[in-house]
């Protein structure tokens, strides 16, 4: 193809930089490094990859950014990548050699992933979650990655217990009946190359702040146990969020002060017609400081 044809290098006069143009929803299967209670070693993940444009050109080559993903993809079938988020980190430095035109390339990466768990009684069954995996990259400046997950997990409602126990003179009593709600929890921490976060860590983190994990599949004993832990341990939104700062904290002591994280929870509540919301964006330094 002659430059003639390269309609996307033709120059504009009175154009605008834009800060992100790419494609988005790329569908790849992705090899990991396998774990003990990892299911699959390949990871089934939708991919957004970007760049930013300058205001004097008119197009980017998108097709640059899928030939990158084929390319990383593929080597991580022979070489299987520690996580998403560092396949994330190496697609955002071969968009910037790819695209010389532009400063900075983002990477998002979400993937589905079963891990092996057991129910109250121990029974061994697989439980779904969503992984996160990012990379923003500053031509001549840092690189930065982001690990997340997203957890859905049960929550009792801590007033409606108590104005229970109330009503029925029952306060003090074991597992006071109140309201429950669906609690789907997602958590993202964002850091340098230096800092690393395992996954499982961080579901394990959610998981033990909910009032209970759910399971997919139950039987009536667990199922009463499950029901019975949550009303032993009724938790707002808001429990949910500080009860998952308090674990990060306390896991990752040597994690630099300058790495960020969000927490956010939210609760489909049972007896409301809205969701109940709380979240917090912060740095590990703030939390360090003020506990």
């Amino acid at each position: 193809m002659t430059n003639r044809c390269d309609v996307q290098n033709r120059k504009l006069d009175t154009g605008f930089r834009l800060t992100k143009v790419g494609v988005t929803g790329v569908k790849k299967p992705v090899r990991i490094k396998r774990d003990e209670n990892l299911v699959n070693d390949i990871l089934n993940c939708t991919i957004d990859v970007f760049v930013d444009l300058p205001a004097e050109q008119r197009g980017s080559h998108l097709s640059r950014n899928l030939e990158v993903l084929r390319e990383i993809v593929d080597e991580s079938v022979e070489r299987p990548v520690a996580g998403i988020e560092t396949l994330a980190a190496d697609i955002c430095r071969k968009l910037l050699n790819r695209h010389d035109y532009a400063d900075t390339a983002e990477v998002v990466l979400t993937a589905e992933y079963f891990r092996k768990s057991r129910t109250p009684n121990g029974r061994e069954t697989l439980e779904l979650y969503t992984l996160i995996g990012e990379s923003t990259a500053v031509r001549g400046g840092p690189l930065m990655r982001t690990i997340g997950v997203k957890v859905i997990g049960m929550t009792a409602c801590p007033c409606a217990q108590e104005t229970v126990g109330d009503v029925l003179d029952c306060k003090g009593k074991v597992a006071v009946m109140s309201h429950n709600q669906r609690n789907i929890c997602t958590v993202s921490m964002t850091m340098g190359e230096t800092d690393n976060v395992e996954a499982n860590d961080l579901i394990s983190i959610v998981e033990s702040s909910f009032s209970s994990p759910t399971y997919e599949i139950l039987k009536r004993d667990d199922e009463a146990a499950v029901v019975i832990n949550a009303h032993n341990n009724p938790k707002f939104v808001e429990d949910v969020v500080r009860d998952v700062l308090k674990r990060i904290v306390d896991r990752y002591p040597g994690l630099h002060d300058d790495v960020r994280l969000t927490v956010r929870s939210e609760s489909e509540e049972s007896i409301h017609k809205h969701n109940a919301f709380a979240e917090r964006r912060t740095t590990l330094g703030d939390l360090r400081m003020h506990r």
